[in-house]
């Protein structure tokens, strides 16, 4: 964080001062919330959760180098108290963030948000000093604490935006006001919460609402909701998708043997070929989306191309290829799922594994509301039409429609099981795989299926599982 006084912290937030012999003081760390991350200088922010209250780590933050806690009571060690601990985090990103001389980049979208920020992050990296959403940290707490870890020599702050209902957008634009705004989808993720698609697209264009007249809104060319947000901005818009009418756009889109997608990267500066190094199809939406920010920032096509070609994954559980020492690759994309996410993975998963034995272990896609039932049916029809080896639904309800649409579609009823719980899949997999299989690991983040992307990660590494 730009380094600020703790009566100067007090003063923004509307705090109270108390334990602090010298109000001179200042923060010169990171502002965390976790006591783990507590650095000398930090500012430590004591949430009350559900199981922990971060008050109770108020001697031991102050030991660890905290100069002070943000908090709602006093704890007997140096604080500012306030009544409402968010709203304090949130008043002094809002005031940092207006004396940094970065320019704010924000995205949402139902899908992808985390991959393309990922990479528009690396890709501005090669221009200037950037700070980017850590992970998938997007909402009201995660946001700030992003905000607040830029410091003065920062000239890129790259932002993911989550949303969960109306209005949370436009409270997180409010904090972190953004030059450039990308919208990257408008699925069905969360859409128990919403209600509807066109619901989705009200709570997602609140972020090119929030633009000011000489900024950028960054519109998907190939989504209809999205590209219909053009008309609630002031901003210039710059289309980007496989349209022809796109001003970025991808033309000579191909996976490579090993699953990974190559384009011809077209902007108005020029055009440039890519061949990225992460899995899937569509990633070339998300290099694209991020491909529009950089050249709204000067970047020309080659550097562009150069760098997304680089790119890899930063964010964990996200297309995570292992390739075994037994010739078994494990794809662990466990970290969340929607519809649209599942359908892609399964996709790459078909492209990845021309010519050998795929396997598609899926859990349940959550909040979906009325549409639960149709749309798991829909995700197992679709592994049994590209060919998928074998599904194997794990879990309860959803992972038997799951199962259920996969048993329907195909023609022998063995293109599937439903096994109860993750280790009931790691036993099955470890009893079954052989050298060259190639395993999808995929289900909404409350379901924890990396414990069996990470068993089966092992196993190869032990030698559990002999070729056959």
């Amino acid at each position: 964080m730009i380094a600020l006084s703790l009566a100067e912290i007090a003063e923004v937030v509307g705090g109270q001062t108390h334990d602090i012999p010298d109000p001179s003081v200042q923060v010169t760390g990171p502002v965390v919330r976790d006591s783990r991350e507590v650095q000398p200088g930090s500012l430590f922010v004591a949430f009350v959760g559900e199981r922990v209250d971060g008050h109770d780590f108020g001697h031991a933050v102050v030991e660890a180098g905290a100069v002070a806690l943000l908090a709602s009571r006093p704890v007997g060690v140096p604080a500012i108290v306030v009544d409402d601990v968010q709203s304090a985090l949130g008043a002094l990103a809002r005031h940092v963030v207006r004396r940094l001389g970065a320019t704010l980049v924000a995205l949402t979208g139902s899908a992808g948000k985390t991959s393309t920020k990922d990479l528009i992050a690396q890709v501005l990296a090669r221009k200037a000093p950037t700070v980017f959403t850590p992970g998938s940290l997007n909402n009201e707490i995660g946001l700030p604490l992003t905000a607040l870890s830029a410091t003065d020599e920062t000239r890129f702050l790259v932002l993911e935006m989550g949303a969960r209902g109306i209005g949370h957008i436009r409270y997180l634009t409010d904090l972190t006001p953004p030059k450039i705004g990308l919208v990257l989808n408008v699925g069905t993720a969360h859409i128990g919460e919403f209600g509807g698609r066109e619901q989705i697209a009200q709570a997602k264009g609140e972020l090119v609402e929030a633009l000011p007249e000489d900024g950028a809104a960054i519109l998907n060319a190939d989504d209809p909701l999205v590209r219909a947000m053009a008309s609630r901005t002031k901003a210039k818009v710059i289309l980007f998708g496989e349209s022809g009418e796109a001003d970025v756009r991808a033309e000579n889109v191909r996976l490579t043997d090993s699953g990974q997608p190559a384009f011809s990267l077209h902007t108005p500066s020029g055009c440039s070929e890519v061949t990225m190094r992460l899995y899937g199809e569509h990633h070339v939406s998300n290099a694209l989306a991020a491909a529009a920010v950089a050249h709204e920032l000067g970047m020309s096509a080659d550097e562009i191309a150069t760098a997304l070609s680089e790119a890899g994954s930063l964010s964990r559980w996200r297309m995570e290829v292992t390739e075994r020492p037994d010739g078994v690759t494990i794809v662990n994309d466990a970290y969340n799922a929607n519809p649209e996410s599942m359908r892609a993975a399964l996709r790459a998963l078909a492209a990845m594994g021309k010519g050998r034995r795929t396997w598609a272990v899926l859990g349940k896609m959550a909040e979906l509301g009325d549409e639960a039932l149709a749309e798991h049916d829909a995700v197992g029809r679709l592994a049994v039409r590209l060919n998928v080896g074998k599904l194997v639904a794990v879990g309860g309800r959803e992972a038997s429609w799951l199962q259920l649409g996969a048993y329907n579609e195909g023609s022998w009823g063995e293109e599937s099981v439903h096994v109860s719980d993750a280790q009931a899949a790691v036993d099955l997999l470890r009893s079954e795989l052989r050298t060259g299989d190639v395993v999808l690991v995929k289900a909404s983040r409350s379901v924890g299926l990396e414990s069996v992307a990470q068993a089966l990660v092992e196993a190869g590494t032990e030698g559990e599982v002999a070729a056959r």
